[in-house]
C-alpha cells in the first residue's frame, strides 16, 4: 500500500468524530413514499409534510369508475426526548362515483390517525467504526453492521366520523393502528431501505393487515428518488401498489416531491400521481452532540465532558 494511502487513513483516523441525535443536518421527509421512517424529527422539532393528489379507479367486476382528488398532510413534532414522536396523518379525499346505474359525489375524510412513534434500538448509538491504519481493503470492506436495523414502534388511533363513504362501517368509531418500523443504511448511507409492518382497525369487524417496503436512494445532494411496494388485506379490500417517485431539496428545510402509483389488480385498478412539499420549523432544537476521540480513553473523556456541559 502508498504511503500516500497510510498518510490518508491516519489523517482520518486522528479526526474527531461526531454523533448527533436524530435531528439532521438537512430536512428528513417520509415523503412521497407511504412508508413511515424509524427516526424521530428531534426534540423540539416540528415538521409538516403535505400534498395534493389526483386518482383514477376502474373496477371490472363490479363496474364502477371513480375519479377524483385529494389531500393529505402529516404533522410531526419531537417532544420531550430525541426517541419520541408526535405525529397527526390525515387525508381527505374528493371524486366522482360513477356506477351502471347512478352517478354520486362522494367527499370526506379518508383517513385520521393520531398516534405516537418512539425508536426502541438504533444501531448507531454509542457505535464507533474503527479505523485500520494498516489495511485500506479492510477499510473498503462491507460493514456487516449495516444489516441490523433501527426498530421503531407506532401506536395511534383511527378517528372515523359517521357516514363516511370511505369507512367499512355507517358508525362512528375509534380504532388502533399499531406499526412495527425497520431501517437499514447501506454504503454511504445514500440507500436507506424502510420497513413497516401494520395493523390497522384491528379491533372493528374489519381489521386490515399490510406492509410497506420503501428502497431510496440519494442521487445527488439535492436529488433522491425511491421505489417501493405496498401490499394489504382485510376480509373487505385487499391489494398491492406499486410506487415510485422523486424528491428535490430547496434547501436544509424544505423538499418539493412528485411520485406515481399503480396498483397490481384490476379490482379495481387503481392509478394516481401527486405532488407535496415537506416543511420543517427547528430554531428551538438544542443539538445533541458529542465528539468522541479516535484515541480510546481520551474519547471516553471527551464523551463525558460533553455530557457534563449538556447538564450544566
Amino acid at each position: 500500500m502508498s504511503k500516500i494511502k497510510i498518510l490518508l487513513i491516519v489523517a482520518i483516523a486522528m479526526l474527531p468524530s461526531i454523533h448527533y441525535g436524530q435531528h439532521t443536518d438537512q430536512i428528513n421527509s417520509n415523503r412521497p413514499g407511504e412508508t413511515m421512517s424509524a427516526y424521530a424529527v428531534g426534540k423540539s422539532v416540528i415538521q409538516i409534510e403535505t400534498g395534493v393528489y389526483g386518482i383514477k379507479q376502474n373496477h371490472s367486476l363490479l363496474n364502477y369508475d371513480a375519479n377524483g382528488f385529494g389531500i393529505d398532510a402529516t404533522l410531526r413534532w419531537g417532544l420531550f426526548m430525541e426517541k419520541l414522536e408526535l405525529i397527526a396523518d390525515i387525508q381527505y379525499q374528493n371524486e366522482k362515483y360513477t356506477s351502471l346505474f347512478s352517478t354520486s359525489n362522494r367527499a370526506d375524510f379518508k383517513q385520521t390517525v393520531l398516534g405516537a412513534k418512539y425508536l426502541i434500538y438504533d444501531p448507531f448509538k454509542n457505535y464507533e467504526k474503527k479505523v485500520n491504519i494498516y489495511s485500506w481493503k479492510a477499510n473498503r470492506s462491507f460493514n456487516w453492521r449495516q444489516l441490523v436495523p433501527a426498530v421503531s414502534v407506532f401506536a395511534g388511533a383511527n378517528l372515523t366520523m359517521g357516514d363516511n363513504p370511505y369507512s367499512f362501517s355507517s358508525a362512528s368509531s375509534i380504532s388502533p393502528k399499531i406499526m412495527l418500523i425497520t431501517q437499514n443504511h447501506f454504503g454511504d448511507g445514500s440507500w436507506v431501505f424502510v420497513t413497516n409492518i401494520i395493523g390497522d382497525y384491528v379491533t372493528t369487524d374489519f381489521p386490515s393487515y399490510g406492509y410497506v417496503l420503501t428502497l431510496t436512494k440519494g442521487i445527488s445532494d439535492k436529488w433522491s428518488g425511491f421505489i417501493e411496494n405496498q401490499g394489504f388485506k382485510s376480509d373487505f379490500y385487499s391489494d398491492a401498489i406499486v410506487r415510485g417517485g422523486a424528491a428535490f431539496l430547496i434547501n436544509k428545510d424544505m423538499q418539493i416531491d412528485a411520485s406515481v402509483s399503480t396498483s397490481l389488480k384490476n379490482t379495481p385498478s387503481i392509478f394516481y400521481g401527486g405532488i407535496g412539499v415537506s416543511w420543517r420549523y427547528d430554531a428551538n432544537y438544542e443539538e445533541v452532540r458529542v465528539n468522541i476521540d479516535s484515541g480510546g480513553d481520551s474519547g471516553k473523556k471527551a464523551e463525558r465532558r460533553a455530557k457534563k456541559t449538556k447538564k450544566g
